[in-house]
């Protein structure tokens, strides 16, 4: 049974940082593809970037521009998402996802990721 457990989010300040963890359990996921999206309210959901645990390949989405960062660390079986930079427009519900990088799909795709967390809020103050 695969677990993903989120952690780090809060309250900030515009222009400050975040880094959001995933503790992951259950697998091995050196075949898996990690992935953060993020949801605000009355939005849909939207891709942040997705990390390739193989090799380390990294994915961002458009709206990141050089801000986030996804990396994972094999030791501890977790993945970060570094933000910096942040904005008020960042403040959502931050959820980590899952997917066998085989896997059917578009690695952006929410409906790709077959295993989720909980989520965790980021709230970014003006």
């Amino acid at each position: 049974q695969v677990q993903l457990v989120e952690s780090g989010g809060g309250l900030v300040q515009a222009g400050g940082s975040l880094r959001l963890s995933c503790a992951a359990s259950g697998r091995t996921f050196s075949s898996y593809t990690m992935g953060w999206f993020r949801q605000a309210p009355g939005k849909g959901s939207e891709f942040v970037a997705a990390i390739r645990w193989s090799d380390g390949s990294t994915f961002y989405g458009d709206f990141v521009k050089g801000r986030f960062t996804i990396s994972r660390d094999n030791a501890k079986n977790t993945v970060y998402l570094q933000m910096n930079s942040l904005k008020p427009e960042d403040t959502a519900v931050y959820s980590c996802a899952a997917r066998l990088t085989s896997g059917s799909g578009y690695y952006q795709a929410r409906v790709a990721y077959p295993y989720w967390g909980q989520g965790t809020q980021v709230t970014v103050s003006s």
